[in-house]
């Protein structure tokens, strides 16, 4: 635990001005960079304990900086400086002032015109990440902050992995929160960058249905259910959510990587045509205000809590018979040679043939009958039977 009494005036060349959070191993403070007048949050953590231990948590605090260090990209907080006072290591990083994504979620369901943009934006600062060789491994709603003008920012890369690292993880090593892990990683497989992508279905999942798609009693149960359990569909929870919708967070949640979105770039680009479709009747979301919300009361991969939603389960999860498995392939709409924008919305705006076509009942309709409602088909086949008539006329005078 960190000591309760800590009264740290300076950490390095930084003034400490004020905590923001706390957590079992470490601090998250709020300081001034007097050589160039800037506020940042340091995060520091306490470096106790046995001394492999020690170095070992040194080694994946230090990951944090190289791996977040090296991200320029708007959707990714930036990182200034490391350093170590005393037992302390700490990274100086930009202070964020807005709210985190897990205080958004923690009542109800977001609009869903402000959970696709979010997700959409997370999906496209990890493609930013994931080419350059760095997979988070940790994508929940506690690492997300949302700022003002609803831009979202990714934070923690405590238990990221680079494509070249000092610190390897362990083959059967679960690092993480479980609630929004994959299955592999749940299983203590190694991990690539399409982990993150099934974490970031769990939250847009959450965010648009209110409740997380996997749940359980304890933390074994809760393992089991995402390596072995489907959850239901987004719209079957939260009736607002279209059929389209339904089949990107699918497809994200896939079981098997091979079946999932293959890149964060694609499925950005998924959702940004998902929320086009939406058009302008949907609620436009509040803006996120100035609130300043502690950078991580998460100062530390162990302290993530993992409040919100955990511990509710939403109606379909105890259903009897549920079975394990996959959601169907849907390669139609995914396919690189499918215009999704344009498919979407037909679907939305659908006209007047394809309402018929649509609505047509094939048990109580002949073919004949539905023929002659299209329009088409009826002045095709008046002027087939006037040219019949007057083959017949010509051929009897």
């Amino acid at each position: 635990m960190v000591a309760a009494n800590l009264d740290l005036s300076h950490l390095g060349r930084y003034r400490v001005l004020e905590e923001l959070g706390r957590g079992a191993m470490g601090v998250v403070h709020k300081a001034e960079d007097p050589s160039l007048g800037r506020v940042v949050a340091i995060k520091a953590v306490l470096l106790s304990g046995e001394a492999a231990e020690s170095l070992d948590y040194q080694a994946r605090f230090y990951q944090e900086a190289k791996a977040a260090g090296g991200l320029n990209h708007p959707g990714i907080i930036t990182i200034y400086d490391t350093g170590r006072e005393g037992n302390w290591a700490y990274i100086a990083m930009e202070l964020l002032e807005g709210v985190e994504l897990r205080a958004l979620m923690a009542n109800d369901r977001l609009p869903l015109p402000l959970a696709l943009d979010i997700a959409a934006q997370v999906a496209s600062a990890l493609q930013f990440a994931h080419e350059s060789g760095v997979v988070h491994r940790d994508i929940k709603p506690g690492n997300i902050m949302v700022l003002r003008g609803n831009q979202a920012k990714i934070m923690d890369f405590g238990i990221a992995r680079m494509r070249v690292s000092e610190v390897q993880t362990q083959v059967g090593l679960v690092l993480g929160s479980p609630k929004y892990m994959s299955p592999e990683q749940v299983s203590g497989r190694r991990v690539d960058h399409r982990s993150d992508i099934f974490s970031l279905g769990v939250v847009l999942f959450e965010m648009v249905a209110g409740m997380a798609p996997f749940s359980g009693k304890d933390m074994g149960e809760l393992m089991f259910t995402v390596v072995n359990t489907q959850p239901p569909r987004p719209s079957q929870l939260n009736p607002a959510v279209p059929d389209f919708l339904d089949l990107i967070v699918a497809k994200a949640l896939h079981k098997d990587v091979d079946a999932r979105y293959q890149s964060a770039g694609e499925l950005a680009a998924d959702l940004a045509a998902c929320l086009a479709t939406l058009g302008e009747t949907a609620e436009k979301p509040a803006e996120i205000g100035e609130k300043t919300v502690p950078l991580g009361a998460d100062a530390t991969a162990p302290m993530h809590s993992g409040t919100g939603t955990a511990g509710r389960t939403h109606p379909l999860a105890d259903r009897a018979g549920t079975p394990p498995g996959n959601p169907p392939p849907v390669p139609l709409l995914f396919s690189r040679r499918f215009n999704s924008a344009k498919a979407l919305a037909r679907l939305a705006q659908p006209s007047a043939h394809d309402v018929q076509i649509l609505t047509r009942n094939p048990r109580a309709t002949s073919r004949m009958s539905y023929l002659l409602r299209s329009p088409f088909h009826r002045i095709a086949g008046l002027m087939i039977g006037l040219a019949i008539c007057g083959a017949l006329a010509i051929t009897l005078f």
